[in-house]
């Protein structure tokens, strides 16, 4: 099974010009499909209005229900301070108590989480956001901008990056069944955002953020690997309510190893606060190969 990356269907997200933006490249010999200056235009418009935000604990399934609700996918930045993996801001934590579902949109319309003197469901109906006090109906802000929608943490990863595929990992069964072979059960709260950049339009690596638990504590993780799916990088992202988590040593153990390849921590180890990182970073890598391998 081939674990290059190939671009051939996926959504382009474009932080440059659009004349920067409109560059076309040739077919490579991973098969990455030329894109036209006008698809390219194409694609960047709609992902504006139609790309899944960054993920960690937002998670696809909350967003794609936003976008049910409200009508468009919102920016992570909705429900958390600092984007994907932040802390929750009063909007997210409000939707957290009211349920963390469908139904909890509704239930805390009327409310005005972030005191801006406009309720939440009036804000978000309006394409603001009702996490943010500088964000209101009549000057909702830039929080839907696409440079908003790829997390700076993960842009950072990569200077000089102006193009982005986001790629929804959605998981099949076949999915979750190849998952399992690989030593690890993956569920639907296991889905998530793959971001990949691209240099002369083709994909230069992966970064994915997600969650790791110690102790019924959550903490947030950022995973860089290079083309072939090779960890480059295991890196804290946030991790207030597990500060010792930054000053484990085990984030160096990972780096070169293929990410379908992360060894399981022992029973034992996965009760340690290193254990819980080896677990979420071989959850993560499992993540990352059965969703791009063959793409």
């Amino acid at each position: 099974m081939r674990s290059t990356l190939s671009t051939s269907t996926l959504p382009i997200s474009t932080l440059a010009s659009p004349a920067a933006s409109a560059e076309a490249a040739p077919a490579d010999a991973d098969g990455i499909r030329a894109a036209s200056p006008r698809r390219m235009a194409l694609r960047a418009a709609l992902l504006a209005l139609a790309m899944l935000p960054s993920a960690a604990s937002a998670m696809p399934l909350l967003a794609r229900e936003y976008k049910q609700e409200y009508g468009y996918m919102p920016s992570c930045n909705a429900c958390h301070s600092d984007g994907g993996g932040s802390t929750l801001n009063a909007y997210g934590k409000a939707f957290k108590a009211a349920g963390k579902n469908a139904g909890a949109f509704a239930r805390i319309a009327n409310l005005d989480s972030d005191g801006d003197g406009a309720s939440n469901g009036s804000e978000a109906a309006a394409r603001a956001n009702p996490g943010d006090p500088r964000s209101t109906p009549a000057k909702p802000g830039e929080w839907l901008d696409i440079a908003s929608l790829i997390p700076r943490e993960v842009r950072a990863q990569f200077p000089g990056v102006r193009t982005w595929l986001p790629r929804d990992a959605l998981l099949t069964p076949a999915d979750m069944t190849a998952a399992k072979a690989l030593g690890v059960t993956l569920n639907k709260d296991d889905e998530n955002t793959i971001y990949i950049p691209l240099e002369s339009q083709r994909p230069a690596g992966t970064a994915l953020i997600f969650r790791a638990t110690h102790q019924g504590k959550d903490f947030f993780l950022l995973m860089t690997t290079d083309r072939q799916l090779k960890i480059a990088q295991v890196q804290v992202l946030h991790a207030n309510a597990v500060p010792q988590a930054k000053n484990s040593k085990v984030y160096g153990s990972f780096a070169g190893l293929p990410a379908q390849q992360v060894p399981a921590p022992s029973a034992k180890e996965a009760a340690t606060l290193d254990g819980a990182i080896r677990l979420a970073v071989k959850r993560a890598g499992v993540l990352l190969y059965v969703r791009l391998k063959g793409a």
